[in-house]
């Protein structure tokens, strides 16, 4: 049985429910094309706002947008797909391809984009870019994109000793060991590093040249020397105190941080604004961005390559009026708008010129860090996986269990999910 049968099967259930869902969705009659647009969260909220000029542009094209919560679109672009009833164009994050690729639910583009004078390879980041590749092939355009970097207290590092933020693990592991013992009698830390989150720990290991899994995918690679060099780093800052385990403390992360409490934390660019609006007056000129530390000296560090792309679905019959659409979202004009409306950062090199990010200092280290992005695999299962991290990060960082035994558990667990996949590949 093939990949995309069985997956077919596992969605039959779904299909009735979205022939109701969707029975409102065809294309009202008359000369002109209706392509349907699904946008995600805030994006679907704001991209309202541009879609009129794109129709002055393209008499003839209607589109109609639906805006759809992000906690409820994995499952209606399932439900969708399982019913038929795809949109024409919509918003996919992007560690979500590859799902939607073994599906063969979304159209390959290299053709259209082979013809584009808006779409090019070179006008992104290279890092973002190849998310949405897969084997060559091209199966989404970048619409917005995001990564972490490091967000410190400028007045703090600078009482530690240090001029200007970490640039190695070494310096990185000495500026916390100074400021954890330079602090003073209340109880504070020099990193916020939450449990809750799995991006610290794979961001390490795909800097330290980790590839998370091996053979084709099939089997974890967690408990590999380089993962395990990453990952003993990462728990070190729990076990030398230089971080809190857990967030009991944690009640308001913007007061935690004016007050002191840690110095530095990884983060991504929606938290610009946030710390703009909540940090008192008086210390809006002592915090900054950098990018982040990476393990050797002159080689910078890498963070995970994250946002949302555009897909056009394999099913739609109006691939060229969607394609048009993907190709006016992607104009530089356009992402800066976007960028005004939602703060979410573009995709392409050219807007970052504009006065817009040169004039603001927080935005240089996201342009900087977004040079040097890496994806994490490629596969469906990544986000089951990603999940596992987190439970053994909070498990190593507790020191209930080693860190190379946690990683052992954790490769053990990963194989476990990926029990199908190397089914599947078997059998092809």
């Amino acid at each position: 049985m093939t990949t995309v049968r069985v997956l077919r099967r596992a969605l039959h259930g779904l299909t009735v429910a979205a022939s109701i869902i969707f029975a409102g969705c065809a294309r009202t009659p008359g000369d002109g094309v209706e392509i349907h647009f699904w946008a995600l969260g805030a994006e679907g909220e704001n991209v309202q706002q541009l879609l009129p000029e794109f129709e002055r542009r393209n008499p003839g094209i209607h589109v109609r947008l639906h805006a759809i919560p992000w906690t409820a679109a994995h499952e209606k672009l399932l439900t969708a797909y399982a019913g038929n009833s795809m949109p024409d164009v919509f918003q996919l994050g992007n560690t979500w391809i590859p799902e939607f690729l073994i599906l063969h639910a979304i159209e390959p583009l290299d053709t259209l984009v082979a013809q584009s004078t808006v779409v090019r390879s070179d006008a992104y980041f290279a890092g973002i870019w190849e998310t949405n590749t897969h084997e060559g092939r091209l199966f989404g355009v970048p619409w917005y994109v995001d990564t972490r970097v490091l967000f410190y207290r400028t007045d703090i590092v600078e009482r530690a000793g240090f001029s200007r933020p970490p640039r190695t693990w070494a310096e990185w592991d000495s500026l916390c060991r100074r400021i954890v013992e330079s602090g003073g009698p209340d109880e504070h830390f020099a990193m916020l590093l939450p449990t809750t989150e799995w991006a610290p720990p794979v961001i390490l290991g795909l800097q330290t040249g980790s590839g998370l899994l091996k053979d084709q995918g099939c089997y974890g690679d967690f408990s590999g020397p380089q993962f395990q060099k990453a990952f003993t780093f990462y728990t070190d800052f729990f076990r030398r105190k230089y971080a809190p385990v857990g967030q009991t403390k944690v009640i308001n992360l913007y007061q935690s941080f004016a007050e002191g409490y840690f110095a530095m934390y990884i983060t991504g660019p929606w938290n610009i604004g946030e710390f703009r609006r909540r940090m008192p007056p008086e210390l809006q000129d002592k915090w900054m961005t950098a990018p982040l530390p990476g393990p050797e000296e002159g080689k910078p560090g890498a963070s995970l390559a994250g946002g949302s792309s555009l897909a056009i679905a394999s099913s739609s019959r109006s691939k060229d009026a969607a394609w048009r659409l993907v190709e006016f979202l992607s104009e530089p004009a356009q992402q800066l708008v976007f960028y005004r409306l939602t703060g979410d950062l573009p995709a392409r090199r050219e807007p970052w010129s504009d006065t817009t990010f040169t004039n603001n200092p927080y935005a240089r280290a996201f342009y900087t860090q977004l040079n040097t992005v890496m994806a994490p695999p490629k596969i469906p299962q990544w986000e089951q996986i990603a999940m596992k991290v987190q439970d053994y990060a909070e498990i190593a960082s507790r020191e209930t269990m080693s860190p190379r035994d946690a990683l052992s558990a954790l490769d053990r667990d990963v194989n476990v999910i990926l029990e199908k996949r190397r089914w599947m590949m078997h059998a092809h």
